[in-house]
């Protein structure tokens, strides 16, 4: 198509595709576009004969978009966010900022490192809001580009192109045993690990994994619970010779807290980096810049006195 042609299309219409993807709802879209229900419904009608598509399709009082739809939302995206940029103040005060701001989060990031940095978020931007969903691993890119959120904070466990991330820093991992476990008063030895039972912690962001490829060509340890929180260990930790191993930091943390105590582990492993990812389209957006380097400048000096704190290099 000719740049004269598409000068002669609504590209406004885009906008609003944008925002219906994103509300999933017309009576929504049209509170946040300042139309009524009517005309924001023809608005979905033009796009559908600009586009050739249904773009939607009803699910209860949900619209579900189209596979169309997406690919078109996630086309417009840079050029949208460029256009937003380029109209927008260039100024900003965060302690003007009343944004609402929302990033996908594990529970070891939720538990260890937002609580860190929480404090000073809110004194530099006390009327902002945070919301902090699950992080979900195989769904990110959707998260990031269609799904809502703002930026994610895991160890990416696959490949994230085109996602933009930043490293926070490097994360270990540690052993934690009650202090009437018989390994509580020696160094624990590689045969030790592997004979004595396990607790499997989904906290644990992919450790798993990390520690069965370290571990390659030995046997497996036993794994006696399973579960998603730490209660569940914590609460039988005194009653079976269990060997928690989760993140240092967490260690760090409930260690002291439950009167436990934390030993290396007893073979080599390489610390893996936690970062924090976003979608191109929030690239250059103030307020956006502005959080991230606040995350990263106050996750990073978490990570890095628990590092020196803990000996993890």
């Amino acid at each position: 198509m000719e740049l004269e042609e598409v000068y002669r299309r609504d590209l406004n219409l885009l906008i609003a595709l944008k925002v219906l993807i994103e509300e999933g709802s017309v009576r929504r879209s049209a509170v946040r576009l300042n139309l009524s229900q009517s005309a924001m419904s023809r608005v979905l009608g033009r796009l559908r004969v600009l586009l050739n598509d249904p773009l939607f399709i009803r699910q209860g009082q949900h619209l579900q978009p189209t596979q169309r739809a997406i690919e078109i939302s996630n086309a417009v995206n840079q050029p949208l966010e460029s256009l937003r940029v380029l109209l927008s103040p260039t100024d900003f005060d965060p302690k003007l900022c009343k944004q609402h701001f929302t990033i996908a989060t594990t529970d070891y990031a939720m538990q260890t490192i937002l609580p860190y940095a929480l404090p000073r978020i809110y004194e530099q931007a006390p009327n902002i809001s945070l919301e902090f969903p699950p992080l979900q691993q195989d769904k990110m890119l959707n998260q990031l580009s269609s799904g809502g959120c703002d930026m994610a904070i895991c160890r990416p466990a696959h490949s994230i192109e085109p996602l933009v991330h930043q490293k926070l820093g490097l994360v270990s991992v540690f052993c934690m045993l009650s202090k009437s476990h018989p390994l509580a008063g020696k160094e624990i030895t590689l045969a030790d690990y592997l004979a004595y039972p396990h607790a499997l912690i989904a906290i644990s962001d992919g450790v798993k994994a990390l520690i069965d490829s370290a571990l390659n060509g030995y046997q497996k340890p036993k794994t006696v619970l399973r579960a998603y929180h730490l209660e569940a260990a914590l609460a039988i930790v005194d009653k079976m010779p269990l060997i928690i191993t989760v993140p240092a930091d967490l260690a760090y943390l409930v260690a002291e807290k439950h009167d436990l105590i934390v030993k290396p582990l007893p073979f080599e492993f390489k610390p893996f980096e936690y970062s924090l990812i976003w979608h191109p389209r929030c690239e250059h957006s103030a307020e956006q810049v502005w959080l991230r380097n606040l995350l990263k400048e106050q996750c990073g000096q978490l990570i890095d006195k628990r590092v020196q704190e803990m000996g993890l290099l």
